[in-house]
């Protein structure tokens, strides 16, 4: 059986539930759970430790405007398990929730399962962002052409500014 067509922009994000690495330890948690009044950026990667994640992560951390100043949710998510996800986050100091997903069904659910043909490795994410809007609508999506290829960070920062923006537009007047 085929995997899916990773969703567009304009489709619903796939719901999930899993465990999720974060300040608190490790708990499962869905998807819905994040989805707040900022847009949600969800970063799916091969595999923590490894040199071109490690520097994703941290730019992500570092460098992103409406990410590093916390006007969006992040969730990094790996087949990884949520030990290696919770340790990978204390020694980069990410701010942001790593989900472990296991048995890569939410990497299959968003058609990016793939698996490294050199090292002999199935079911890992394909290296790639979807921002999503308070709704959980993608309003944004790239896919990596290879695993050492990084996001434009640039276009997924204007990416979460567009969906803030959009959000706020839409949001009810507060007194």
């Amino acid at each position: 059986m085929d995997d899916p067509a990773p969703p567009a922009v304009g489709d619903d994000a796939p719901p999930f539930t899993a465990p999720v690495a974060d300040a608190d330890g490790i708990d499962p948690h869905p998807l819905e759970d994040y989805l707040t009044d900022t847009p949600t950026v969800l970063a799916f990667y091969p595999a923590a430790f490894s040199n071109t994640c490690t520097t994703e992560f941290c730019t992500f951390r570092d460098r992103l405007g409406p990410l590093a100043n916390g006007d969006a949710t992040v969730l990094g998510v790996s087949t990884d398990l949520p030990w290696a996800l919770a340790a990978f986050r204390e020694e980069e100091s990410l701010p942001f929730a790593l989900v472990a997903d296991n048995d890569a069904t939410i990497c299959t659910d968003y058609g990016v399962r793939t698996h490294f043909e050199r090292l002999g490795i199935d079911d890992v994410a394909r290296r790639s962002v979807f921002v999503l809007d308070a709704e959980g609508t993608i309003t944004y999506r790239w896919l990596a052409d290879d695993s050492g290829q990084e996001p434009d960070y640039e276009a997924v920062d204007a990416a979460v500014a567009d969906a803030a923006a959009a959000t706020s537009v839409g949001a009810e007047p507060t007194e």
